[in-house]
């Protein structure tokens, strides 16, 4: 079987777990397919650990505009989008997304695969033992802006839409948790719209990249993640209704946990 077939199906198989995860847990598909698309790409397309994480990332990042729209679109629907939060979150977001995908490509692949492994493990800790709390005071136009611009850099590191990191911020500051999670849906979008448009500006005519590439998306790598996902989602909604989420997230949160251990160890 041909290396881009074998990469192919493998993103298709990827898409269901990652569609199935995002509608039970509501989490982002990045912190699956950063790790798994890296060891793809360099068993498969011959890329290095220096090449690999950009293209990893980006390529995640490139699946949730397809996602996120769809996301944006049912909180919009539900009247979950509070338009000052989202206005003033947006706009840090966007600058925040940029800047991000810019520092992932021009750093060392190295480095990125730590801080990507680092940034898993915290989440995971924060999805095992972090609770719920707030402030005593609301945030101001301002200081959504700066929370956005946070948010929009680590997310386009992650290649993930930040709702892990935006909700539990937007609730900080006394936020509904409907109209943080319907924020964060639409923020995720902006993250993939503008970090992806800059990771494909920044890796333009780059050398080493494989056949099929879009600056540094994996074009291929999209297709089936976001062939089998789109589908997916909506089952893993479904069986979230039914099944102990707490449960699924301890042992995400462990799964993560030993990911981690692994890219920082090596991923090839």
């Amino acid at each position: 079987m041909e290396p881009l077939t074998i990469i192919f199906v493998s993103c298709l198989a990827l898409g269901v777990v990652v569609g199935l995860l995002a509608g039970m847990l509501g989490i982002g598909g990045g912190l699956i397919i950063v790790p798994v698309l890296s060891y793809l790409l360099i068993h498969f397309a011959g890329m290095t650990v220096e090449t690999v994480m950009p293209v990893a990332i980006a390529t995640s990042l490139s699946t949730i505009i397809f996602t996120g729209m769809s996301s944006a679109f049912a909180h919009y629907r539900l009247g979950n989008i509070h338009k000052p939060t989202v206005l003033y979150t947006g706009f840090g977001i966007a600058i925040g997304a940029i800047l991000g995908a810019q520092i992932a490509s021009h750093i060392s692949g190295a480095l990125l695969k730590d801080i990507f492994a680092v940034l898993v493990i915290i989440i995971a800790a924060q999805m095992i033992f972090g609770k719920q709390k707030t402030s005593d005071s609301e945030a101001s136009p301002w200081v959504l802006s700066c929370v956005g611009s946070g948010t929009g850099l680590i997310s386009a590191l992650m290649g993930v839409g930040g709702g892990a990191l935006l909700v539990p911020a937007l609730v900080w500051f006394r936020i509904n948790i409907r109209l943080a999670i319907g924020c964060a849906a639409f923020s995720g979008l902006l993250i993939a719209v503008f970090g992806t448009a800059s990771f494909v500006a920044a890796g333009w005519q780059q050398a080493g990249m494989p056949q099929w590439s879009l600056g540094y998306v994996y074009l291929p790598a999209t297709a089936g993640i976001v062939t089998t996902s789109i589908f997916t989602a909506g089952i893993g909604a479904k069986l979230g209704q039914r099944v102990n989420t707490r449960v699924l997230k301890a042992m995400l949160a462990c799964l993560l946990v030993l990911v981690s251990i692994k890219m920082f160890v090596g991923i090839n």
